[in-house]
């Protein structure tokens, strides 16, 4: 494995779980640590953008230069994570199994589109 590889591996994981703790945080209200909550998730978003600049750096690759297609495929991608998630707060919440199964298989649609619509079809 590549020092970068582990590198990023590694800044990932840390970042994957801040932001994921500090969602819980601040999403369940039997913790009662929403302020904290939006701290943690924060520095977890921190940590990923960090990841990916020092990632970027140790492959000696370009800086991302944002441009129409990538801000489209970025909200693109957040609007299909926040519909998956919305779909599991009917289940696992409200437990309204129904809607939420099939909101959130339309998350996970809307997610598997962005394979073919970054990468392409050949």
């Amino acid at each position: 494995m590549k020092k970068s590889s582990f590198t990023a591996m590694m800044l990932g994981t840390v970042a994957g779980v801040l932001f994921s703790l500090g969602m819980c945080m601040a999403l369940l209200p039997e913790w009662n640590a929403f302020g904290p909550g939006i701290v943690f998730g924060a520095v977890g978003i921190l940590f990923g953008i960090i990841t990916v600049i020092i990632w970027r750096k140790m492959e000696n690759k370009a800086p991302i230069r944002p441009d129409r297609k990538l801000v489209a495929l970025t909200v693109f991608g957040i609007v299909g994570a926040l519909t998956l998630g919305i779909g599991l707060c009917f289940c696992l919440v409200w437990e309204k199994m129904i809607i939420g199964t099939i909101i959130g298989l339309a998350g996970i649609l809307l997610l598997l589109c962005l394979v073919p619509l970054t990468k392409g079809i050949k």
